[in-house]
């Protein structure tokens, strides 16, 4: 039996916030290099924030696929206390 996987709808979903950040950061990082060195002056800090991205999406997305296999092979649906969840 295999692990459920994720679809990457929803992965795509949980990640919008961070994505947005990202591009978001990425602007700023060509708005804020001088005139004339916009490539010189963005290329490291895109860089960096493009491998920042890169590890939280990949974070995210291991996560999320250990999470559906926790879900899926999970013996109850009730908390300590006896009562189902969401009671």
């Amino acid at each position: 039996m295999s692990a459920p996987k994720v679809a990457p709808e929803d992965f795509v979903d949980a990640m919008q916030r961070e994505m947005q950040q990202y591009l978001h950061s990425v602007m700023k990082a060509v708005n804020d290099a001088p005139d004339g060195q916009w490539l010189a002056n963005s290329e490291e800090p895109v860089r960096e924030l493009s491998a920042d991205f890169r590890r939280q999406a990949y974070e995210k997305a291991v996560q999320m696929r250990v999470d559906a296999a926790e879900a899926a092979f999970s013996p109850s649906t009730q908390s300590g206390d006896g009562q189902a969840s969401g009671e």
